[in-house]
Parts: structure tokens; C-alpha cells; sequence
């Protein structure tokens, strides 16, 4: 490949691996390249990571960094790609736009809270994050999660989220809206049950009592004709009964 054609197809991957026939043939070679490699991580290898190698070129190609970079800290979890968090700190620091992000903590020793703060360099705004705090960890369920380095690394733990709330807000192009691990592992399923409301009684419920099943008598199909009772024929029938 001459250096035009590697400068066509980093342009191209700039677009997207999927953005058109050659590119993504091009990139089927590069990423069975990748996909052969004990380098790279194993979710990355063998024919069962080459999908996922395409989707690293995507990435790398949007965001203009090595391949392999990417590969090294995108970590799936539970299907879904995420950040380690200190390359979020890096990309931020890397990027020109801001002062290198700095973490102010309550308590040195045993830091019950902190928040992320970098300048801006064109405005030169100061642009402070959230406040993180051991109270909000546990009161969203992150404390006590199975598995939790809340309660042995508090002071990571910190960091990692202040990093990951500061970038969201000021520069969320730099994460492509990918949270961290610790996001991802944090947010628990929730499973929802649908109770279906019960079906509207119908006739037939209101006249069963007990073990006896009660119906409406059947309309006779042929009736018989009304006839109308004659006075005369009553006070003759009664006057037999007046003389006796």
C-alpha cells in the first residue's frame, strides 16, 4: 500500500468503516490483521473477534486514534462498549482544549467527596464537575454491590466517577457517550412485571352463588296471546258465593 492509499483510507475510516463498499473491504483486512494478533485483547481474537475488531476501526477511525489504543481500553461489559476511566482522564488531558483535570477532595486521608475541575484555555473558565459523594454512592446502590471496590478504594472510586460526570458534561464528544466499567457495572437491571387488570365481570358472574349456577329463563319462542279479563264474567263468578 503507497502512502496516498493509507492517507485515502485513514480519510475514509474517518467516516466510518461503514460508510461504503471499498472502505469496509479495507477494513476487513485490517481487522483480520488485528484479529491474529496475541496483542490485542481476547475479545478482540480469532474469528469470533473480528466483528468486534471492525467496531474498534470504526471508533478509532471517529476519533482519530491508533487502533490498538482503542482496543486496549474499550472494555465490554454486559454487551455494551465502555471507557476505562483512566483513558477518559487521558483523552481529556491530551485533547489541547483544557488544563489537565485536577481532583479536589474533602478529605485527603479519608475523602468522603470530590469533584473534577479543568480551565478551559480559550475562555479561561474555570469549569468545575459534580460533586461525587460516598453518601450518593450509597444511596444509588453502588456501595453495596456485590463485588463493590467502593468500600476498599473510596478514593478511586471517586475519581474514576468525577472524571467520567466532568467529561459527560464539558466534552462528551471525547467519550462518544460510552460511560466507564464502574457506570456500567453500577446500573443494576431492573425487572419489571406488567399486573394485568382483571377482566370485567360479565353477566353470567352475578348469577352463580356459591356451588349453584343460577340462569335466566329461555323467552317462550311462541307465546300466547293476552287475554283481557271480563268484569261481567268476575261479578257473576262472586254472586253464587253472596247468596250462600
Amino acid at each position: 500500500m503507497t502512502t496516498s492509499d493509507s492517507t485515502a483510507l485513514s480519510t475514509n475510516l474517518a467516516s466510518g468503516v461503514f460508510s461504503g463498499i471499498a472502505t469496509f473491504e479495507d477494513a476487513q483486512r485490517m481487522a483480520r490483521a488485528l484479529a491474529s494478533s496475541t496483542l490485542v485483547p481476547p475479545q478482540y481474537q480469532g474469528q469470533n473477534g473480528l466483528s468486534n475488531c471492525l467496531i474498534a476501526l470504526e471508533i478509532s477511525g471517529r476519533m482519530r486514534l491508533s487502533p490498538l489504543v482503542v482496543m486496549q481500553n474499550m472494555v465490554p461489559i454486559n454487551g455494551k462498549p465502555t471507557w476505562s476511566a483512566s483513558f477518559l482522564i487521558a483523552t481529556v488531558n491530551a485533547s489541547g482544549r483544557f488544563s489537565p483535570l485536577r481532583f479536589v477532595f474533602d478529605d485527603n486521608a479519608k475523602p468522603s467527596s470530590c469533584y473534577a475541575v479543568a480551565t478551559d484555555k480559550a475562555s479561561r473558565e474555570e469549569l468545575r464537575g459534580q460533586v461525587i459523594t460516598v453518601q450518593m454512592a450509597k444511596t444509588e446502590g453502588w456501595w453495596g454491590r456485590n463485588g463493590s471496590k467502593w468500600p476498599s478504594m473510596t478514593g478511586q472510586m471517586l475519581t474514576y466517577r468525577a472524571a467520567s460526570a466532568w467529561a459527560r458534561i464539558y466534552c462528551p464528544e471525547v467519550s462518544l457517550g460510552l460511560v466507564t466499567p464502574e457506570e456500567a457495572l453500577d446500573v443494576e437491571a431492573v425487572a419489571v412485571h406488567v399486573v394485568k387488570s382483571p377482566a370485567p365481570a360479565v353477566k353470567e358472574d352475578y348469577l352463580r352463588v356459591g356451588a349453584v349456577e343460577f340462569t335466566e329463563p329461555e323467552p317462550d319462542p311462541d307465546p300466547a296471546p293476552a287475554v283481557e279479563p271480563d268484569p261481567a264474567a268476575a261479578i257473576a263468578e262472586d254472586l253464587p258465593r253472596a247468596w250462600s
